[in-house]
């Protein structure tokens, strides 16, 4: 089976990891953070539910396509709609 290049990438308050793998063809998205799991920093717990590649959200099941960077998103620390009251409040 023939192997591609992709990338797996997190930023955080952790500290920001971009790993560079070589993964069979038929790897999933998921399959790739678990393997890149144990280079990311400590602390960092991946979610299935969250992740994307190339800032577009995707299933876990998704199989990887050559050039693919698979990014872990954080959860939000504070809704966007309470965000933007505060923000409003601020400028008023």
């Amino acid at each position: 089976m023939a192997e591609i290049g992709v990338e797996v990438a997190y930023a955080g308050p952790e500290g920001q990891v971009v790993l560079k793998l070589g993964v069979p063809e038929g790897t999933t998205a998921w399959q790739a953070v678990q393997q890149a799991a144990p280079a990311l920093p400590a602390g960092v717990m991946p979610d299935p539910t969250r992740i994307g590649i190339f800032a577009k959200k995707v299933p876990p099941e998704r199989v990887l396509e050559e050039g693919d960077r698979v990014e872990l998103y954080r959860p939000l620390t504070l809704d966007p709609m309470e965000a933007r009251r505060r923000r409003a409040l601020r400028g008023a």
